[in-house]
């Protein structure tokens, strides 16, 4: 660890070093006399409010309006901005546009069902969000967001094994008034927001959003169905009361709906040399089939519709899939948040939480006319959640002990269409999902002067998962694949972490940290055949994993604080990782999770803030991350993908990640013209850890965003024209692999290619 640490080391310092030149006190002293100083950034990453530049944690931290200016109006283009961070979209398993796959740092989960606990916590208004469907989202009335990096075990607990996104909604306004923005472009775009202060009195402020965003499908199947629209509209509100100057309580509740065609996957592969019945059967009426499934030679690459082979590849943005599909999300929630200030240094806060979720997601997963492998998901579910927590914050001392509970039921439908007509099989994998989890928790700050300050906590945490599986074949529906009762099991860990900062002048902090996070194991839900007590005993559960990690870390506010550079090395170890595979019986073509032993993390980011006058802005990062499989120990009963191997690289973990946005501001005829160029680069990047070159984004790329906002010096509006994808670039997003299954398939989604838009925000 310490010689990996010592080399990226290196490298960061020369980059540090590159970097700081640009701060020149020349140039330092002309931005100083034009105002162009840089904002103090307060973060909550610590349960606390506190600067940024003084919070030992990587962390990126951008406003509302830095997001829009950015043109950042959903999660997943968070990952264009954010350094190490991957928020993937479209996850194939669920078929369901809303879905996610989120990675920070290499750490994450690539199955976004009920089953399965996501690896990078997402938290809206200090709610955590339980599931990996509807964690893609419109960013509409964001006040902030952070990003933070690295475990999160001991103040944000279980699932934070990689890191912590953490978004906080606008507040009530003083005065009644609000805000109105419409936009128009590319595929018959449409994006139309509505928000509205209502004050009631000095001690009852209100607001009220309304949300729709209409665009078509950029994926294009034979039977004129456009896959990867958009169709949502979204509703919340928020009640902020103060009685008094120690008491504050926040209502907020929120529905979102959707209602599209389906994931923009297509056709990536498919093994047309498989001896398993189910790809020999699709090749029926194909020259060369023989109808003998054990004996059946290559099938040959003719373009024959009824011959699934690597023919029915129509190209990045065309499907030849017949399936019907659908993408529909239902969401609503509500969260009370109580704070009470016992004295000017210790507060008292109560958060509890309620969210239902319903979502269906139909896929067709050979992407061809044949129905080889097709699956229909119907879940429902609801969330519940409570949390106490106690700070006191007065220096030298900063403190926060707290108490956690959340209870999670889902309902899963779940039905696999097998083979081709007429002898479909149809498997049903339903289960019902009932978890628990509690945690008590606490961290302490001692700042022995102005420059050291140390920090250690932990947290206990205890998992209850229970599963209730229902899983049979439709034509023999009383032969269960697995015995219908309750699974239960407990999982427990203690996480801990500590840092130390050093804050050698004003202007620079440095930090060494260490920190775990945990996430809890579960049951496997997808069989496709009956298993052997042995079999179940074997691959039915999976283990909780467990990631432990060291950072070094810098904060600096250079060039009379003009320029802000911040950046980290770190090295992780990955234990008894979850990873998702496909294997022939006994799990089949359905997706299975197992823990794969052990893998290795190094890696280094930095990101700079710029702002050489008041009219010139600059930000840029730039990510490096190096992941290896180092140890398999998997079941011997588990059938395992021959690519799975130590040295494999792990899913959604590119080597290179970086980002540059230029901004500068012209003033004519009393308004502000505000060119904005930005550009995200991403090297090769895997999606599952097989390392499968069917489904990678083999070839690094970079994305070209450019736009133009122009609006009054002083006045209500402002008119933002331009246009994502600018150079048209090509690039897979994700990608699911059964190639060494009997139905032998592989799919892809691509980013949407070039779109142009147009919008106008106005303020009343």
């Amino acid at each position: 660890m310490r010689a990996g640490l010592n080399l990226l080391s290196g490298r960061g310092l020369v980059l540090g070093g590159l970097l700081a030149l640009i701060g020149a006190e020349a140039v330092a002293q002309e931005a100083e006399r034009q105002g162009a100083v840089l904002e103090e950034v307060t973060v909550t990453a610590r349960k606390v409010r506190e600067n940024l530049q003084d919070t030992p944690v990587a962390i990126t931290a951008m406003s509302g309006d830095a997001l829009e200016q950015r043109q950042v109006f959903q999660t997943d283009k968070l990952t264009q901005v954010v350094p190490n961070l991957q928020f993937g979209t479209n996850a194939p398993l669920a078929g369901n546009n809303a879905s996610s796959q989120v990675f920070i740092r290499g750490v994450g989960q690539t199955d976004p069902t009920s089953t399965v606990d996501p690896g990078v916590g997402l938290y809206i208004d200090d709610v955590y969000i339980g599931s990996a469907v509807g964690a893609r989202m419109d960013l509409r009335d964001i006040n902030n967001v952070q990003v933070l990096r690295g475990p999160q075990g001991t103040l944000f607990g279980r699932n934070t094994i990689g890191g912590a996104i953490l978004m906080s909604t606008a507040d009530p306004g003083e005065k009644f008034g609000g805000a109105v923005r419409g936009g128009f472009g590319s595929d018959k775009l449409f994006d139309g927001f509505l928000a509205l202060n209502a004050p009631s009195s000095d001690t009852l402020k209100a607001r009220f959003t309304a949300g729709r965003r209409k665009q078509d499908g950029y994926v294009t199947r034979t039977d004129g169905t456009d896959l990867g629209d958009t169709n949502t509209y979204t509703l919340t509100s928020k009640f902020i009361w103060k009685p008094t100057e120690k008491l504050e309580a926040r209502w907020l509740a929120d529905y979102s709906h959707a209602d599209e065609h389906g994931s923009p996957l297509v056709f990536a592969s498919i093994n047309t040399a498989a001896t398993f019945p189910r790809v020999a059967s699709a090749a029926a009426g194909c020259p060369g089939f023989n109808g003998n499934f054990r004996t059946l030679p290559a099938i040959p690459n003719i373009p024959d519709d009824r011959c699934a082979n690597n023919f029915q590849n129509r190209g990045p943005f065309h499907n030849n899939g017949t399936t019907p599909l659908t993408s529909q999300l239902e969401g609503w929630g509500s969260s009370l948040n109580v704070g009470y200030n016992f004295t000017d240094f210790t507060a008292l806060k109560f958060i509890t939480a309620y969210r239902r979720l319903s979502w269906l997601g139909n896929r067709d997963a050979d992407n061809t006319p044949l129905t080889i492998l097709n699956t229909f998901y119907n879940v429902k579910g609801w969330q519940s959640s409570q949390e106490l927590q106690l700070t006191y914050q007065r220096k030298p001392v900063t403190s926060v002990v707290g108490v956690y509970y959340f209870q999670q039921k889902s309902h899963d439908i779940v039905t696999v269409e097998l083979h081709p007509p007429p002898g479909i099989d149809r498997d049903s994998d339903n289960n019902d999902v009932d978890n628990s989890s509690w945690a008590l928790f606490t961290q302490w700050t001692y700042n022995f002067n102005e420059k050291l300050g140390v920090t250690a906590g932990g947290r206990y945490t205890e998992d209850r998962k229970g599963s209730f599986p229902d899983q049979f074949l439709y034509s023999a529906p009383t032969v269960k694949q697995v015995p219908m009762r309750w699974y239960r099991d407990k999982f427990s860990s203690f996480t801990p972490s500590a840092s130390i900062s050093y804050r050698w002048v004003e202007q620079a902090m440095t930090y060494v940290s260490y920190s775990e996070g945990f996430k809890g194991g579960g049951w496997n839900s997808h069989f496709n055949s009956v298993l052997t007590p042995a079999q179940q005993a074997a691959l039915q559960e999976f283990k909780p994993e467990k990631a432990k990690t060291v950072e070094v870390g810098f904060k600096l506010d250079l060039a009379r604080r003009t320029l802000r550079l911040n950046g980290a090395l770190f090295e992780s170890k990955y234990d008894d990782m979850q990873i998702t595979y496909r294997g022939p019986a006994p799990n089949g073509v359905a997706p299975f999770l197992t823990n794969a032993g052990k893998a290795t993390i190094k890696g280094a980011e930095v990101e700079l803030t710029w702002a050489p006058t008041k009219d010139w802005n600059f930000e840029a990062s730039l990510a490096h991350l190096r992941s290896s499989i180092d140890r398999l120990d998997i079941s011997p009963l588990a059938v395992i993908p021959p690519n799975l191997r130590v040295g494999n690289a792990l899913p959604f973990a590119p080597r290179w990640q970086g980002h540059l946005g230029v901004a500068y501001t012209a003033h004519a005829l009393s308004l502000r013209i505000t060119p904005r160029v930005d550009a995200s680069l991403q090297s090769q990047t895997f999606f599952d850890a097989t390392n499968t070159p069917e489904i990678a984004q083999l070839g690094g790329y970079t994305v070209l965003n450019a736009s133009v906002a122009i609006a009054p010096d002083a006045g209500p509006w402002r008119l933002t024209a331009g246009v994502n994808n600018a150079t048209d670039k090509i690039y897979r997003i994700a990608g699911n692999s059964s190639l060494s299954t009997g139905s032998g398939y592989a799919e892809v989604a691509y980013a949407r290619p070039r779109e142009y838009f147009a919008m106008i925000n106005y303020d009343f």
